[in-house]
This record gives structure tokens, sequence and C-alpha cells, in this order.
């Protein structure tokens, strides 16, 4: 009686691991032909996007980031410095490894966007919708990313595929969440004069809330590359290469020094992102008062 007392009875526990297991796995095996087509076609998106920045020169490259930098924030030292930040990236000779951690970004990105937009549309403008997609959201934010790394690693095995599908659900909240929050947001006089003009709601979402909501849209496009950034160096842990499988190779040899500069180099990436990206939000915003 005393051990029912202090300690939680083990007739009551359960475990479903083993059947949660079992049941992806037979999913995986009976599916296996859709999984196989969605994984050439991750794999081949990501592959085009490292395609096209690796034939970019290097010093292109370089240059563009500077004039990006320069123009968004209107001055020309903060483009000088993005540029020697990216230079620095390649004299530590992960100039390839940046482009390809790059890549998963940006294709995780673009996929976020084509989901999590016209779910953020939908939570605005449907009650039953939000009742239902909210919940999902804080729980793909809560959980911890090892815990769907799993069953992508067994739907997808390791690999470029898994990390694209981990990190775009992790991403993807922030999307649906700011998208939402513009639409739901824009001055209600404004949707109702367009109304009265003799808008539809498609028109009136399309010609007066979107584009009223953009800069928030913005924001949560930002928000949703920070996000990927932070999931570089766990997606490493499933296969994805670049800098954060450099990370991981160096810790697992206890080697400081090689892990040091490739975290300094995502820091840079996450930086260059960050502020190219609020950028545009502040021009947006300037535009729409």
């Amino acid at each position: 009686m005393k051990e029912y007392f202090f300690r939680f009875p083990e007739a009551w526990q359960f475990n479903i691991g083993s059947t949660v297991d079992d049941w992806i796995k037979a999913f995986s095996r009976d599916h296996r032909e859709i999984f196989t087509a969605i994984k050439t076609a991750v794999i081949a998106a990501i592959q085009g996007i490292n395609w096209f920045l690796a034939i970019v020169p290097w010093w292109l490259l370089i240059v563009a980031v500077a004039v990006l930098g320069w123009r968004v924030s209107g001055k020309k030292r903060v483009g000088l410095l993005y540029g020697a930040m990216l230079f620095f990236v390649g004299s530590c000779g992960l100039w390839e490894h940046m482009l390809e951690t790059l890549s998963i970004v940006i294709a995780s990105v673009i996929l976020s966007v084509i989901l999590g937009f016209p779910l953020g549309i939908l939570v605005a403008l449907s009650k039953r919708s939000e009742k239902i997609i909210r919940p999902v959201l804080d729980l793909m934010q809560t959980m911890p990313t090892f815990v769907y790394l799993v069953p992508a690693v067994i739907l997808f095995s390791i690999g470029k595929t898994p990390a694209l599908m981990a990190t775009t659900i992790y991403a993807i909240v922030p999307m649906i969440r700011m998208t939402s929050h513009g639409i739901i947001h824009v001055d209600t006089e404004v949707v109702e004069a367009a109304r009265a003009f003799g808008s539809t709601t498609t028109q009136s979402l399309i010609k007066v809330q979107i584009p009223q909501a953009l800069p928030t849209i913005m924001t949560g496009i930002n928000q949703t590359i920070m996000m990927a950034m932070s999931m570089v160096v766990t997606c490493a842990l499933i296969g994805a290469n670049g800098l954060g499988m450099e990370i991981l190779l160096a810790t697992n040899r206890t080697d400081m020094g090689k892990a040091l500069l490739p975290g300094i180099s995502i820091v840079i990436m996450a930086i260059i992102l960050d502020r190219l990206t609020q950028g545009f939000v502040g021009k947006k915003e300037a535009e729409s008062q």
C-alpha cells in the first residue's frame, strides 16, 4: 500500500510507443511509392537550388548581398559589412557547406510559405478552422524537434528529405500565425468600405486585406527563416550535409576549433537573412502608411 501511495502503480501504466512505431512502419511500407516520389521531388528541388547558387560566382554573390544590404538599410557601410562577413565564410573554407545549408533553408522556407500562407488565410476567415488548427500549431511549436525527426526518418530514410520535412514542420508555425494575425487585424472600416463598393469576399481579401496585412506577413516570413536556420545543426543528426554536419563532426571529435568556424558561419547567415528580410518589412510598413 505504501508503494501505491508514493509511486504511480505499474498496473495503471501503458506504453503506446511500439504500437505507434509499428503503425508508422506499416504506413511507410504500404505507401512506399508515394514517399519515394516525394523524396525524389524534394532532392531534385534542393539540388536545383544548390546548383543555381553554385553557378553564381562567389564574388558576384558577395557583391549582390552587399548591394542588397546597402539598398535595404540605406547605409553603404552596412552593405560592406555584409559582404565582408560572407567573404569571411569563404575564407574559412566553408563556402560550399554554406550553399548546401542555404539550399535546405530556402527550400523549407518556400514550402512553409506555400503551405502556411493559405492555412493562415483559412484560420483568419474561418472560426471552425481556427479551433482545429491553433491547437495543432501549439503542439508543433512546443513539441521537441527530435520527436518528429524519428517519423520523418522512418518515412523517408536519412538525408535531405527528412531534414526538409522536419524543418518545415518547425518553421511553418510563425508563417500561419502571422498571416492570420495580419488579416484579422486589418482595419474593419477599410474592409467595410470595400464591401460597400461592391467587392466580394474574395476580392476584398485579395485587393484589401492581404495588401494591408503584407508587413505582418513579411514578418512571418522573417520568423520562418530564423526558425529554419535554428534547425541546421539538428538536421545534421539525420544526414543533412552543410554547416550543421561540420559542427556535428567536430563535436563528435571534441574539436572546438573546427566547430567554432561553422558556428560563426551559421550566425553570419542568420544575421544577414534576418536584417535583409527585416529591411523589406520596414519598407513595406513605410509604403503602407
